[in-house]
């Protein structure tokens, strides 16, 4: 895992109070918290409790985190813990066994695919961010779940159909030329 500037400053600031230093880590990580919980099937109460209890861990422990780069690990495996230990306790609740579809001999790996995947959801979302409004307009109608046709886009945006490739290919460019996106798209892609 690399070491992510933006992830220290955050920890760093935490650690001294920063309010909104905690806003960023709730937010670039919940993301991660709520994926694991999803892979243990928590149902929405457990998979809140979860993840309430993973942040107070974090407030309750973040002096102690060694390397604050390895923050995104410490929250997956807190988070896993958690998981784990609320199926557990939903399974007395009901009184009969909930089948996990987890293999815990890999978690590790799958772990560390999870945080993997969360940084590059961040990294993309920061990217978006940061691109012109236009831009993110017109590939929001390519990323919807159900995406618009192209007539629907000329409509929406006021361009002539034939325009919408070439200024799709353009914003698309720039995304990959985003510094956010810095070590997840390679030289041949940028």
């Amino acid at each position: 895992m690399r070491d992510d500037p933006q992830v220290v400053a955050l920890v760093v600031q935490a650690r001294e109070g920063g309010q909104d230093a905690w806003d960023d880590i709730v937010e670039r990580y919940s993301p991660l918290v709520w994926s694991i919980c999803l892979r243990y099937r928590l149902n929405n109460a457990d998979a809140l409790d979860v993840a309430q209890t993973v942040w107070l861990r974090l407030v309750e422990h973040l002096a102690q985190l060694r390397e604050p780069a390895a923050l995104p690990g410490w929250i997956a495996m807190v988070t896993q813990r958690e998981c784990l230990r609320q199926s557990r306790a939903a399974r007395r609740r009901q009184d009969t066994e909930l089948v996990l579809d987890v293999d815990l001999k890999d978690d590790s790996a799958v772990v560390h695919e999870e945080v993997e995947q969360a940084q590059r959801d961040l990294a993309l979302r920061s990217a978006l961010a940061h691109l012109p409004e236009y831009c993110r307009t017109l590939l929001a109608c390519f990323l919807s779940e159900a995406p618009l046709s192209y007539a629907q886009i000329s409509e929406k945006l006021g361009v002539p159909i034939g325009g919408i490739g070439p200024q799709r290919a353009r914003c698309l460019a720039r995304l990959r030329r985003s510094p956010y996106l810095v070590g997840f798209v390679g030289p041949d892609q940028g």
